[in-house]
């Protein structure tokens, strides 16, 4: 009898202690990812969830803060401003996404091909813009273009030429565009650069014994290799393009004729919350902003997926 009791209580002790070490198990991961849980349920979730409780309400000199559904969401869709703010990193984007993400391709392919020499330099040649701060770019190019105290419009002037006016209202686009090109393509080239490190050298071997020149590698095998790095830089762009800010908004103090407060979507938030006090409205601006950033992904991504199914 004795032993049977004993028998019972070490299986007890047993199976308690199993639970406890799975227990255990199931716990320490949470422990370890707790203060970047902590930190991301602080800084964004809690304010994403503010501020999409903000665009639900009004605040009106008489009778407070009120809740009015989605109306600030009605307003937006037919705020002309808004559009108009939509409609410009469009065309932002359409001129500045193509360009910046060949010239990435190209560096990728340049540094990939063997042909240069001190690998080390030019990629950091490359890269190195994208660690300007977006603020400091904008001022440095901002002097570059000025009309009366830039070197390029002292250089024409000296030679009795009229200078280019980049911070006019049809070539500010273009400006803005050469900017972001210029600061962001050596961080897409990394991207691509590192995924045409991961093709298998073999490949490139089997190519040149059946006679294919670098060309017909890079265009055949490189390029169809890393398409899917390519898809991830094209959303990453998107993306930048519809939240672009900095550029105009410190382009601005020197093209105030080109650059209105409505001229990208974030700038409007940004003057409708911290000059009009509109925060409510604002917030819902971005939320709208938001859905029309991933309905433009998403259709980016419908596009190669039938793409890829019909090729």
């Amino acid at each position: 009898m004795t032993s049977a009791v004993a028998s019972r209580v070490m299986r007890t002790s047993m199976h308690r202690g199993g639970r406890v070490r799975r227990l255990k198990r199931s716990v320490t991961p949470y422990l370890f990812l707790s203060p970047f849980l902590i930190t991301f349920l602080a800084f964004i979730i809690y304010p994403l969830a503010y501020a999409a409780n903000l665009s639900t309400t009004r605040t009106r000199i008489i009778g407070g803060t009120t809740f009015v559904g989605i109306d600030n969401y009605l307003k937006a869709l037919a705020d002309d401003s808004f559009w108009t703010g939509v409609r410009n990193v469009v065309q932002f984007g359409l001129l500045q996404v193509p360009i910046m993400l060949g010239v990435a391709l190209g560096a990728a392919l340049l540094l990939d091909s063997g042909v240069l020499k001190r690998l080390t330099i030019f990629r950091l040649g490359f890269f190195l813009p994208f660690a300007v701060p977006s603020v400091v770019a904008a001022l440095i190019w901002g002097y570059l273009y000025g009309q009366s105290f830039g070197p390029v419009a002292q250089i024409f002037t000296f030679f009795n030429l009229d200078p280019p006016q980049f911070l006019s209202p049809d070539a500010i686009i273009p400006a803005l565009a050469n900017i972001s090109t210029w600061q962001y393509a050596g961080y897409n080239m990394v991207i691509m650069y590192a995924a045409l490190k991961a093709i298998p050298t073999e490949l490139y071997e089997a190519a040149r014994v059946d006679g294919a020149s670098g060309l017909r590698i890079a265009w055949h095998i490189k390029i169809p290799s890393i398409a899917p790095a390519i898809m991830l830089t094209l959303i990453f762009s998107i993306i930048g393009t519809l939240q672009l800010f900095n550029e105009p908004n410190v382009m601005r103090q020197v093209a105030p004729n080109a650059i209105g407060p409505n001229f990208t979507p974030n700038l409007y938030v940004y003057n409708l919350a911290f000059q009009n006090q509109q925060f409510d409205y604002s917030a819902a601006i971005a939320f709208t902003l938001a859905i029309v950033t991933v309905l433009l992904v998403a259709l980016v991504l419908l596009v190669n997926s039938w793409r890829r199914r019909n090729v």
